[in-house]
Protein backbone atom coordinates (compact mmCIF):
# COMPACT_ATOMS: atom_id res chain seq x y z
CA UNK A 1 0.00 0.00 0.00
CA UNK A 2 1.12 3.52 -0.74
CA UNK A 3 1.28 6.24 1.88
CA UNK A 4 -1.96 7.74 0.55
CA UNK A 5 -3.72 4.36 0.84
CA UNK A 6 -2.48 3.99 4.42
CA UNK A 7 -3.86 7.43 5.25
CA UNK A 8 -7.22 6.58 3.69
CA UNK A 9 -7.40 3.37 5.71
CA UNK A 10 -6.43 5.26 8.87
CA UNK A 11 -9.17 7.82 8.21
CA UNK A 12 -11.77 5.06 7.80
CA UNK A 13 -10.76 3.41 11.05
CA UNK A 14 -10.81 6.74 12.87
CA UNK A 15 -14.35 7.34 11.60
CA UNK A 16 -15.39 3.91 12.91
CA UNK A 17 -13.79 4.62 16.28
CA UNK A 18 -15.45 8.02 16.51
CA UNK A 19 -18.88 6.56 15.64
CA UNK A 20 -18.47 3.81 18.24
CA UNK A 21 -17.43 6.28 20.95
CA UNK A 22 -20.42 8.51 20.14
CA UNK A 23 -22.80 5.57 20.49
CA UNK A 24 -21.08 4.58 23.73
CA UNK A 25 -21.38 8.15 25.01
CA UNK A 26 -25.14 8.16 24.34
CA UNK A 27 -25.47 4.95 26.30
CA UNK A 28 -23.19 6.30 29.03
CA UNK A 29 -25.46 9.32 29.51
CA UNK A 30 -28.07 7.08 31.12
CA UNK A 31 -25.48 5.77 33.59
CA UNK A 32 -24.20 9.14 34.78
CA UNK A 33 -26.50 9.44 37.82
CA UNK A 34 -25.43 6.19 39.53
CA UNK A 35 -21.82 6.91 38.59
CA UNK A 36 -22.08 10.40 40.12
CA UNK A 37 -23.49 8.90 43.31
CA UNK A 38 -20.63 6.40 43.54
CA UNK A 39 -18.00 9.05 42.81
CA UNK A 40 -19.46 11.40 45.40
CA UNK A 41 -19.40 8.77 48.18
CA UNK A 42 -15.71 9.19 49.25
CA UNK A 43 -16.29 12.87 50.02
CA UNK A 44 -18.96 12.00 52.57
CA UNK A 45 -16.81 9.25 54.06
CA UNK A 46 -13.92 11.68 54.52
CA UNK A 47 -16.26 14.28 56.00
CA UNK A 48 -17.63 11.77 58.48
CA UNK A 49 -14.19 10.59 59.54
CA UNK A 50 -12.86 14.13 59.93
CA UNK A 51 -16.09 15.51 61.46
CA UNK A 52 -16.67 17.99 58.64
CA UNK A 53 -19.48 19.04 56.33
CA UNK A 54 -18.91 18.00 52.73
CA UNK A 55 -20.43 19.48 49.58
CA UNK A 56 -19.41 19.70 45.96
CA UNK A 57 -19.65 23.08 44.28
CA UNK A 58 -20.56 23.94 40.67
CA UNK A 59 -18.89 27.18 39.63
CA UNK A 60 -20.94 27.86 36.49
CA UNK A 61 -24.44 27.70 35.06
CA UNK A 62 -23.57 24.92 32.58
CA UNK A 63 -21.05 23.15 34.84
CA UNK A 64 -23.45 20.38 35.84
CA UNK A 65 -24.33 19.63 32.21
CA UNK A 66 -20.68 19.74 31.11
CA UNK A 67 -19.76 17.37 33.90
CA UNK A 68 -22.44 14.83 32.99
CA UNK A 69 -21.35 14.99 29.35
CA UNK A 70 -17.74 14.40 30.35
CA UNK A 71 -18.69 11.39 32.47
CA UNK A 72 -20.84 9.98 29.67
CA UNK A 73 -17.93 10.33 27.22
CA UNK A 74 -15.59 8.53 29.61
CA UNK A 75 -18.08 5.71 30.09
CA UNK A 76 -18.45 5.43 26.32
CA UNK A 77 -14.67 5.34 25.91
CA UNK A 78 -14.35 2.49 28.41
CA UNK A 79 -17.31 0.52 27.04
CA UNK A 80 -16.06 0.72 23.45
CA UNK A 81 -12.42 0.01 24.37
CA UNK A 82 -12.46 -3.51 22.82
CA UNK A 83 -13.56 -2.02 19.49
CA UNK A 84 -11.07 0.85 19.24
CA UNK A 85 -8.21 -1.28 20.57
CA UNK A 86 -8.99 -3.77 17.80
CA UNK A 87 -8.93 -0.95 15.22
CA UNK A 88 -5.46 0.06 16.39
CA UNK A 89 -4.17 -3.48 15.99
CA UNK A 90 -6.03 -4.10 12.73
CA UNK A 91 -4.40 -1.03 11.16
CA UNK A 92 -0.98 -2.67 11.52
CA UNK A 93 -2.06 -6.22 10.59
CA UNK A 94 -1.75 -5.94 6.75
CA UNK A 95 1.95 -5.08 7.07
CA UNK A 96 2.70 -8.07 9.30
CA UNK A 97 3.55 -11.68 8.60
CA UNK A 98 1.33 -14.55 9.73
CA UNK A 99 3.51 -15.08 12.79
CA UNK A 100 3.33 -11.40 13.73
CA UNK A 101 -0.46 -11.39 13.26
CA UNK A 102 -0.68 -14.26 15.77
CA UNK A 103 1.23 -12.06 18.22
CA UNK A 104 -1.13 -9.17 17.55
CA UNK A 105 -4.23 -11.27 18.14
CA UNK A 106 -2.73 -12.72 21.30
CA UNK A 107 -1.86 -9.32 22.66
CA UNK A 108 -5.23 -7.92 21.66
CA UNK A 109 -7.01 -10.45 23.85
CA UNK A 110 -4.66 -9.53 26.68
CA UNK A 111 -4.74 -5.75 26.18
CA UNK A 112 -8.53 -5.41 26.45
CA UNK A 113 -8.84 -7.16 29.84
CA UNK A 114 -5.77 -5.30 31.10
CA UNK A 115 -7.24 -1.93 30.14
CA UNK A 116 -10.54 -2.74 31.82
CA UNK A 117 -8.69 -4.11 34.86
CA UNK A 118 -6.68 -0.88 34.99
CA UNK A 119 -9.86 1.18 34.95
CA UNK A 120 -11.28 -0.95 37.77
CA UNK A 121 -8.03 -0.53 39.71
CA UNK A 122 -8.14 3.24 39.23
CA UNK A 123 -11.76 3.30 40.38
CA UNK A 124 -10.85 1.22 43.44
CA UNK A 125 -7.87 3.36 44.46
CA UNK A 126 -9.35 6.84 44.03
CA UNK A 127 -11.24 6.93 47.37
CA UNK A 128 -7.98 6.27 49.21
CA UNK A 129 -6.25 9.06 47.28
CA UNK A 130 -9.10 11.46 48.05
CA UNK A 131 -8.95 10.60 51.74
CA UNK A 132 -5.16 10.98 51.78
CA UNK A 133 -5.11 14.30 49.95
CA UNK A 134 -7.86 15.92 52.02
CA UNK A 135 -6.32 14.77 55.30
CA UNK A 136 -3.53 17.32 54.92
CA UNK A 137 -5.97 20.21 55.44
CA UNK A 138 -6.01 21.40 59.10
CA UNK A 139 -9.26 20.73 60.95
CA UNK A 140 -9.69 24.45 61.56
CA UNK A 141 -9.73 25.16 57.83
CA UNK A 142 -12.18 24.42 55.02
CA UNK A 143 -11.44 22.61 51.79
CA UNK A 144 -13.48 24.00 48.90
CA UNK A 145 -13.81 21.35 46.18
CA UNK A 146 -15.37 22.23 42.86
CA UNK A 147 -17.29 19.41 41.22
CA UNK A 148 -15.40 19.67 37.92
CA UNK A 149 -11.96 19.51 39.57
CA UNK A 150 -13.01 16.57 41.72
CA UNK A 151 -14.53 14.55 38.91
CA UNK A 152 -11.71 15.46 36.52
CA UNK A 153 -9.30 13.93 38.99
CA UNK A 154 -11.32 10.70 39.27
CA UNK A 155 -11.98 10.30 35.55
CA UNK A 156 -8.43 11.02 34.47
CA UNK A 157 -7.07 8.79 37.21
CA UNK A 158 -9.22 5.92 35.95
CA UNK A 159 -8.14 6.36 32.32
CA UNK A 160 -4.47 6.84 33.21
CA UNK A 161 -4.35 3.65 35.24
CA UNK A 162 -6.11 1.82 32.40
CA UNK A 163 -3.51 3.06 29.91
CA UNK A 164 -0.72 2.16 32.35
CA UNK A 165 -1.90 -1.43 32.41
CA UNK A 166 -1.88 -1.64 28.60
CA UNK A 167 1.47 0.08 28.01
CA UNK A 168 3.62 -3.01 28.70
CA UNK A 169 1.55 -4.99 26.19
CA UNK A 170 2.56 -2.64 23.37
CA UNK A 171 6.21 -2.76 24.42
CA UNK A 172 6.29 -6.56 24.49
CA UNK A 173 4.34 -6.70 21.22
CA UNK A 174 6.97 -4.57 19.47
CA UNK A 175 9.70 -6.78 20.91
CA UNK A 176 8.06 -10.04 19.82
CA UNK A 177 7.49 -8.58 16.35
CA UNK A 178 11.20 -7.75 16.10
CA UNK A 179 10.65 -3.99 15.90
CA UNK A 180 12.56 -3.22 19.10
CA UNK A 181 15.14 -5.26 21.00
CA UNK A 182 15.31 -5.87 24.71
CA UNK A 183 18.63 -4.01 24.82
CA UNK A 184 16.93 -0.90 23.43
CA UNK A 185 14.11 -1.22 25.98
CA UNK A 186 16.52 -1.58 28.89
CA UNK A 187 18.79 1.15 27.58
CA UNK A 188 15.89 3.61 27.31
CA UNK A 189 14.75 3.17 30.92
CA UNK A 190 15.80 6.72 31.87
CA UNK A 191 13.82 8.25 29.02
CA UNK A 192 10.90 5.96 29.80
CA UNK A 193 10.78 7.10 33.42
CA UNK A 194 11.02 10.74 32.34
CA UNK A 195 8.15 10.35 29.85
CA UNK A 196 6.05 8.48 32.41
CA UNK A 197 6.55 11.23 34.99
CA UNK A 198 5.69 13.93 32.44
CA UNK A 199 2.62 11.98 31.32
CA UNK A 200 1.32 11.52 34.85
CA UNK A 201 2.04 15.17 35.67
CA UNK A 202 -0.13 16.27 32.73
CA UNK A 203 -2.83 13.68 33.32
CA UNK A 204 -3.17 14.36 37.04
CA UNK A 205 -5.30 17.45 37.69
CA UNK A 206 -4.11 17.74 41.30
CA UNK A 207 -1.11 20.04 41.55
CA UNK A 208 0.76 17.89 44.08
CA UNK A 209 3.77 15.64 43.68
CA UNK A 210 2.32 12.79 45.74
CA UNK A 211 -0.62 12.16 43.38
CA UNK A 212 1.73 12.17 40.41
CA UNK A 213 4.05 9.65 42.07
CA UNK A 214 1.14 7.41 43.03
CA UNK A 215 0.30 7.15 39.33
CA UNK A 216 3.87 7.01 38.04
CA UNK A 217 5.06 4.20 40.33
CA UNK A 218 2.87 1.39 38.89
CA UNK A 219 3.59 2.53 35.33
CA UNK A 220 7.35 2.34 35.98
CA UNK A 221 7.00 -1.11 37.52
CA UNK A 222 5.00 -2.32 34.53
CA UNK A 223 7.63 -0.93 32.15
CA UNK A 224 10.35 -2.82 34.02
CA UNK A 225 8.22 -5.97 33.86
CA UNK A 226 7.85 -5.56 30.09
CA UNK A 227 11.63 -5.08 29.79
CA UNK A 228 12.21 -8.30 31.74
CA UNK A 229 9.83 -10.25 29.46
CA UNK A 230 11.61 -8.81 26.40
CA UNK A 231 15.02 -9.85 27.76
CA UNK A 232 13.80 -13.41 28.36
CA UNK A 233 12.26 -13.55 24.87
CA UNK A 234 15.42 -12.29 23.15
CA UNK A 235 17.59 -14.81 25.02
CA UNK A 236 15.33 -17.66 23.95
CA UNK A 237 15.27 -16.36 20.36
CA UNK A 238 19.09 -16.17 20.34
CA UNK A 239 19.34 -19.76 21.58
CA UNK A 240 16.94 -20.95 18.90
CA UNK A 241 18.93 -19.12 16.21
CA UNK A 242 22.20 -20.60 17.48
CA UNK A 243 20.71 -24.10 17.53
CA UNK A 244 19.35 -23.67 14.00
CA UNK A 245 22.71 -22.39 12.74
CA UNK A 246 24.50 -25.32 14.36
CA UNK A 247 22.04 -27.75 12.81
CA UNK A 248 22.57 -26.19 9.36
CA UNK A 249 26.36 -26.51 9.74
CA UNK A 250 26.13 -30.16 10.78
CA UNK A 251 23.58 -31.02 8.09
CA UNK A 252 24.19 -28.78 5.08
CA UNK A 253 21.66 -28.75 2.25
CA UNK A 254 22.98 -30.72 -0.80
CA UNK A 255 23.86 -28.68 -3.85
CA UNK A 256 21.76 -30.89 -6.08
CA UNK A 257 18.70 -30.10 -3.99
CA UNK A 258 19.31 -26.37 -4.40
CA UNK A 259 19.71 -26.76 -8.16
CA UNK A 260 16.54 -28.84 -8.32
CA UNK A 261 14.56 -26.12 -6.53
CA UNK A 262 15.77 -23.59 -8.99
Amino acid sequence: MTLAQHLVELRKRLYLVAAAVVVGTVGGWFLTDPVLTAMRAPIYVVAENQHRVATLNYDGISSAFDLKLQIAFTIGLVITSPFWLYQIFAFFMPAMSKREIKYVLGFFFSAVPLFLAGCVAGWWVFPHIVELMTSFAPTADSTIITAKTYFDFILKLTIVVGVAFVLPVFIVLLNFAGVISSKAIVKAWRWAILLIVLFTAIATPAADVLSMLLLAAPMILLYLLAAAIAVIHDKRAAKRSASQLEANIENPVPTATLLGNE
